[in-house]
């Protein structure tokens, strides 16, 4: 039961916390943040890319739905944060930008996610369990 909670916080936080990134993207134009991903040398159709896996991805976990696709993908987005943007200010920062502490954190919730038995409370539990043991937590 505990561990049920546990991952259903994690799941949905980190669900609303990609969620909040991908509406950000919105609210700025993809078409900004494409021109910021070219300043920095990364292809600008990768910004609507990341966009829209950061909102559907964090309406997605929020629900519990392909739970462990979905942080597959954004285990793969935090280290092309961190690879492509992060390292060169240090775990902490440099005072100019940020570190890569969070993109750490959220990377191993989401590798959690991806490892654990259960989802906990969720749609996965629900559609693709009917009928097993791991169902009898489900909603």
């Amino acid at each position: 039961m505990r561990t049920n909670v546990a991952t259903t916080l994690m799941r949905v936080v980190l669900g609303i916390l990609f969620l909040a990134h991908g509406i950000s993207k919105l609210d700025m134009g993809l078409g900004n943040v494409a021109g910021w991903f070219e300043s920095i040398q990364l292809p600008g159709f990768l910004a609507y890319i990341v966009g829209i896996i950061e909102l559907v991805g964090g309406i997605m976990l929020i629900l519990g739905l392909f739970t462990r696709y979905v942080s597959v993908l954004f285990i793969v987005i935090m280290l092309g944060a961190i690879f492509s943007v992060k390292l060169p200010a240090g775990l902490l920062g440099n005072g100019q930008a940020a570190g890569y502490e969070l993109d750490l954190a959220f990377m191993m919730i989401a590798l959690y996610l991806v490892l654990a038995d259960k989802t906990g409370w969720s749609l996965d539990s629900v559609l693709f369990n009917k009928g097993s043991k791991t169902n009898e937590t489900a909603l």
